[in-house]
């Protein structure tokens, strides 16, 4: 009797097989709202603010609107910016009762420095913007200026992905934006010899300035 041995490969297909088979529970099923790392029991703030100034963002906690103004100030001081877009009409109201100049139409855009927007959410695990295309701002002042700087509130600051796309839903209903995306850190590339690049297909800094609005 002529009895083929069974390959490893055959072997190992026929467990996927049987592991298709059996349909059981998903063991992790609260994956996503577990925390990041054993015994994390940090706020999404500071978990936000590690995992965002490890991927090149640059986090600037402001406790109010007023720390937020001197901020901003102090930034575009230091990096010599005076051509900043703002089309985001509750951005330019916020930004208008201090004075803090900023151009509200695309006049003159080919010329911008930066960039200030809103976002939809924070996401914490992994130090991501949550961002759409529903305001005046669309998607050109989030990958054409030099600098785009965020301005969120520490309300929004979520755990998660899925928990960023729930805020959606709640506050769009069945008219989602057309686009919705995350941004981790700066624009980079490492396409040419290995060589890490920021800047190559958006914004070269990417700031987030975090109000405090939980207290």
């Amino acid at each position: 009797m002529n009895i083929r041995n069974t390959t490893a490969k055959e072997k190992m297909l026929k467990k996927i097989r049987h592991a298709l088979l059996q349909k059981r529970d998903n063991p992790h099923a609260d994956f996503e709202d577990s925390p990041l790392y054993k015994d994390e029991e940090e706020p999404l703030d500071v978990t936000f603010a590690r995992e965002f100034t490890q991927v090149a963002g640059n986090f600037i906690y402001c406790d109010g609107e007023i720390a937020l103004i001197e901020n901003l100030i102090l930034l575009a001081e230091k990096l010599k910016i005076t051509k900043i877009h703002a089309w985001e009409k509750g951005v330019q109201q916020l930004l208008d009762q201090y004075g803090f100049p900023v151009y509200t139409t695309s006049y003159n855009f080919e010329a911008v420095d930066a960039s200030i927007t809103a976002c939809e959410a924070l996401i914490a695990r992994n130090g991501s913007i949550l961002l759409s295309n529903s305001s005046e701002a669309g998607r050109r002042l989030s990958i054409y200026p030099p600098v785009h700087i965020v301005i969120a509130k520490a309300s929004q600051l979520v755990m998660d992905i899925k928990h960023g796309l729930n805020r959606v839903k709640e506050r769009y209903g069945e008219n989602l934006p057309t686009m919705l995306t995350t941004i981790t850190g700066p624009s980079r590339t490492a396409d040419i010899e290995k060589m890490l690049v920021l800047g190559a297909h958006g914004p070269k800094e990417l700031y987030v300035f975090l109000i405090e609005d939980r207290f």
